[in-house]
């Protein structure tokens, strides 16, 4: 039988979850990164978490000026709590100590306030200047172990934090149980916050690095999304009904409308109608059937204004609490951020109707760009599992040409309809058309067809004969 050693939370969302349920009871951990890169704040953190469940907590320092400083930076933070300091938090420096006595001292120190104050958690702020005072590895290795046997025997879990990398050979290493490393790190012209679990001993943690972010709430990480949900959160289940895709007889091109529960991709050129179909689609919520937006390039006002000009109703779905309108500026987003805030709307509101508009905006977001795949089988799987009928839009970068190239490489795999919209040169202007290219599991009708904006709505019709070998019109679909 598998034994799970007893854990505490972090208080920190989603540093559990790479921790593989939070921090053991009674382990050491190191935290580790370079002046800024947040060690700080996550500690403190973890530290005002705990009192909220019942700890006391010792932070002892090495700084040689006073704590006010630190409590400045840390009071501009939602977690601080001034109430709870020499009470529950009890900040301790030992500097003079150390410069004066020596290691041994400092852990002479830290028994007697760990005792005095009923500490369950030590964080010791300083492990590098602790180090440059020892003589030796052995000096080192001594302090450390003295530290944890002390902490041991009051049942206190402790936090080492340096500015220096602890490598795997040091005797700071080999001796805690876990080790955690915070990276700051400049990709391209962009600042970008990572954590890595580089040692997890008697755990499971989930590897590589995960982006966090730092705000007036704190720390926030955002596990990578292709590990925490490596499997879909619950099973998934087998749907064989249809809905309405609020586009005037498509869903007879279909095989009888859009497939409950499946992930279709409507793709195409700027101009072609991408988001105006997936309006279309919104326009069906109830409130039995709810529905979201989810968009990068367009604000609510400009959406409702498409909507209004195309005859699409959106006002009754918004006004009746069944619709709801998320614009995620096209700015610097985090990738992983953005799917978890997606699945939490989604999960909150019940919605079963849901439109990405477009996935363009998750591959600008990727710091990292050959994980998408990972990262994308991991959503769409995870959207299908939770009853989620999902369309999502992506441009196309050539407005006309012979031949159509998917947006990603193996994007066939992991979507279950394809749609493609294409601009169709006819004399001096252009016409839109509509052509089903896959649905899964069930027949449909892959004609090309004429998407128009008529009033009442998106509709389509057949392609008028003159276009049947119009110049531009393109003749298959090619990398998909």
């Amino acid at each position: 039988m598998t034994k799970n050693l007893p854990r505490f939370s972090t208080g920190i969302p989603g540093l559990d979850a790479i921790l593989g349920g939070g921090l053991i009871e009674g382990a050491s951990y190191i935290l580790q990164g370079h002046p800024g890169a947040g060690k700080t704040i996550v500690s403190n953190q973890i530290a005002f978490a705990s009192v909220t469940r019942g700890r006391k907590v010792l932070y002892v320092t090495l700084l040689a000026e006073t704590h006010e400083r630190l409590f400045q930076a840390l009071g501009t933070l939602d977690f601080f709590d001034y109430d709870q300091l020499g009470t529950n938090v009890t900040y301790v420096s030992v500097f003079q100590t150390l410069r004066d006595e020596g290691l041994s001292a400092v852990v002479r120190l830290i028994r007697e306030e760990i005792s005095r104050q009923e500490a369950t958690l030590l964080v010791f702020d300083g492990l590098l200047n602790a180090r440059d005072r020892a003589d030796s590895d052995l000096d080192v290795k001594t302090f450390v172990a003295e530290v944890q046997s002390q902490a041991a025997f009051a049942g206190c879990t402790v936090l080492f934090l340096t500015s220096t990398r602890v490598t795997e050979d040091s005797p700071e290493y080999t001796m805690v149980d876990g080790v955690l490393e915070l990276h700051d790190e400049l990709i391209g012209v962009r600042s970008v916050r990572r954590i890595q679990v580089k040692k997890s001993r008697g755990s499971g943690s989930l590897g590589g690095y995960h982006q966090f972010e730092i705000t007036s709430k704190g720390v926030t990480v955002f596990p990578r999304l292709e590990l925490a949900l490596a499997e879909p959160s619950i099973p998934d289940q087998e749907r064989t009904g249809s809905i309405r895709s609020g586009t005037a007889g498509f869903d007879r091109l279909l095989g009888g409308g859009v497939p409950e529960g499946s992930v279709t991709l409507v793709f195409g050129p700027s101009g072609t109608g991408k988001t105006s179909f997936g309006l279309a689609f919104l326009s069906e919520a109830t409130p039995e059937e709810p529905g979201l937006h989810f968009g990068f390039y367009e604000t609510r006002n400009r959406l409702l204004s498409k909507a209004r000009a195309l005859d699409i109703d959106l006002e009754r779905g918004l006004s009746s609490g069944a619709l709801d309108i998320i614009w995620n500026p096209m700015t610097e987003n985090l990738l992983d951020k953005l799917a978890y805030r997606l699945l939490d709307e989604v999960r909150s509101r019940g919605i079963r109707r849901l439109l990405i508009d477009g996935l363009g905006g998750f591959e600008r977001a990727a710091i990292h760009p050959p994980r998408l795949v990972e990262f994308f089988a991991s959503l769409t799987n995870e959207l299908r599992a939770i009853g989620v009928t999902t369309l999502a839009t992506w441009e196309l970068r050539d407005i006309v040409g012979p031949t159509v190239r998917a947006p990603i490489s193996e994007i066939s795999s992991l979507l279950d309809n394809l749609v493609m919209l294409r601009n169709v040169q006819n004399g001096p202007g252009y016409w839109r058309t509509v052509s089903v290219l896959k649905v899964r599991d069930r027949a449909f009708d892959p004609v090309v067809q004429e998407l128009c904006f008529d009033a009442g709505g998106p509709a389509v019709r057949p392609i008028p004969p003159n276009l049947s070998s119009a110049p531009g019109e393109t003749t298959g679909p090619s990398g998909i």
